[in-house]
């Protein structure tokens, strides 16, 4: 049998003429994990049509079009579920991408559906939770426009719901579009957005850990006492930005606090990330470069909060395209393509950077260009994509048309195992948020033909964790796990069963 060859890049794979390169060094050379770290996987979705693959809506086999029916959710999530996939991360946004042929022009994106038009996310879970039993849902909602004592609300009930089976994906929001329509004038600046997330997410440690213990509601039918009142307590915080006398309006939930995610590799979004995540949300071409921020991160949460390094479940985003042959999968590839929106692309190019490419010539070398933010962007893409001759606005279009900002990988089963495999050794990422060309189509590849390759290299459980366990259980794969693990700041806060009122002491910023 010759030798395996590696998984082609999206780049690589559009080029009808070129076969993909000799197999990695780097690739296991057994067939099994050097690493024999068991991969955590969740569907990275939004309730739109395409997400991170413009235009792709348009092809026969896609459903994503559908996302305004619930039994397309409810579908997906049994599908999801019967494979064991960990969870579903459901991206959101507030705004449009409007800064294409910019200003403030919402038209590529509505033309092509690039996340538009675009539903709230968490609307839909209770319906995936009703029809499943332990897969979780990953919410992202931003701090920036919505009171937390509202929202903390808001996520109780659903973790009740979905018994315990929540997490939040906190964001602090990058879109003008977004806060033109949410009352400001123009975006709150980077890094005092984080203050004001920082603030956030203690008020919602309070209300959810601190304002009730444990054993609060009672339910005594003979004496009458349905919550005892002494074991209720204002958390009277009064911040910067929040006053929130509480207390929480809610009971505590399974997890009291959901499974906290994020993503933002900013000096902000890291330190943020250390403190607080549990899950952490990556992006990029390749392994390296991601591992220097996967690394500063780690270490962050050891040397300035504490934490374990290994606490931090850090999540790449990446889309595979599996066919049974390698002739299968670049054939699947190359159909893929056709579909591809460049409009699309840019005008999503345009929100995730803020960078209008329209302003370049069509054929203009973007290597050249005076923006230091696109060359970085082209660089970053030219380690991972070779092949490439020239870097114009066009070419990272179509290099964005199928996965969007991370990693698209084509090959066999084995093939695109051995790209995880060299994810994980190279970048220290500890699973995949999976994104899709085709809704369902990209899942079901994913759990016929590369998943029995995962297990078989020991990279991927066979049942969850804790079959009807929390979300948090199952990511730690630690079962009886429901809260914040010990070294997490919002374990300080929990007014645990047992301890008095005066003896419970909130911890002060």
């Amino acid at each position: 049998m010759p030798p395996r060859r590696k998984a082609a890049s999206n780049a690589e794979a559009s080029k009808a003429n070129e076969s993909p390169n000799k197999r990695r060094k780097t690739a296991p050379t057994n067939g099994h994990s050097k690493s024999k770290k068991q991969l955590i996987l969740n569907a990275f979705v939004e309730t739109c049509s395409g997400h991170q693959s413009p235009g792709l809506w348009q092809h026969p086999d896609d459903e994503s079009h559908k996302f305004n029916d619930i039994d397309h959710w409810v579908k997906l999530a049994k599908l999801l579920e019967d494979a064991n996939f960990h969870g579903i991360f459901i991206a959101d946004v507030l705004g449009g991408y409007d800064v294409y042929n910019g200003p403030r022009n919402l038209e590529a994106a509505i033309r092509s559906g690039a996340q538009w038009p675009v539903n709230e996310p968490l609307a839909m879970i209770s319906a995936m939770a009703a029809a499943t039993k332990s897969i979780g849902f990953g919410v992202t909602v931003a701090t920036t426009y919505e009171q937390p004592y509202h929202l903390a609300r808001r996520l109780s009930t659903v973790d009740h719901l979905s018994k315990g089976r929540l997490g939040w994906n906190i964001v602090t929001g990058y879109l003008d579009s977004a806060a033109r329509n949410l009352g400001f004038t123009e975006q709150t600046a980077h890094d005092e957005r984080y203050l004001i997330a920082e603030e956030y997410v203690k008020v919602m440690y309070k209300l959810w850990e601190s304002s009730w213990r444990d054993d609060a509601v009672r339910l005594d039918r003979k004496k009458g006492i349905y919550t005892d009142p002494k074991l209720i307590r204002e958390i009277n915080h009064v911040g910067k930005y929040y006053e929130v006398p509480g207390p929480h309006i809610c009971q505590p939930s399974p997890q009291r606090t959901p499974l906290l995610l994020q993503a933002g590799t900013s000096k902000a979004g890291k330190n943020f990330a250390a403190q607080h995540a549990e899950a952490i949300f990556v992006a990029g071409h390749s392994p390296s470069v991601v591992a220097k921020n996967v690394k500063e991160i780690r270490d962050l949460a050891f040397t300035q909060y504490g934490r374990k390094r290994e606490d931090l479940k850090f999540l790449a985003l990446i889309c595979p395209v599996v066919g049974k042959t390698e002739e299968e999968a670049k054939a699947k590839f190359d159909d893929y393509s056709q579909y591809g929106s460049i409009e699309g692309a840019l005008a999503l190019f345009g929100g995730w950077t803020g960078i209008d490419l329209a302003k370049y010539e069509d054929d203009e070398e973007l290597r050249s260009v005076e923006s230091n933010a696109i060359r970085s962007a082209v660089e970053a893409w030219s380690k991972s994509s070779p092949g490439v001759a020239k870097w114009t606005k066009h070419t990272v279009a179509k290099h964005i048309t199928i996965g969007g900002l991370g990693a698209t990988v084509v090959g066999t089963p084995e093939q695109v195992a051995d790209e995880f495999e060299r994810w994980v050794e190279e970048a220290d990422v500890d699973g995949f948020n999976i994104a899709y060309a085709l809704k369902p189509g990209t899942f079901v590849d994913v759990i016929e033909l590369l998943m029995p390759e995962l297990k078989k290299r020991g990279l991927f459980w066979d049942e969850y964790a804790v079959e009807g366990g929390t979300y948090r259980e199952n990511v730690y794969q630690t079962p009886g796990e429901s809260g914040p693990r010990q070294e997490h700041p919002a374990a300080s806060y929990r007014w645990k069963t047992g301890v008095a009122a005066e003896d419970h002491v909130i911890p002060e910023e």
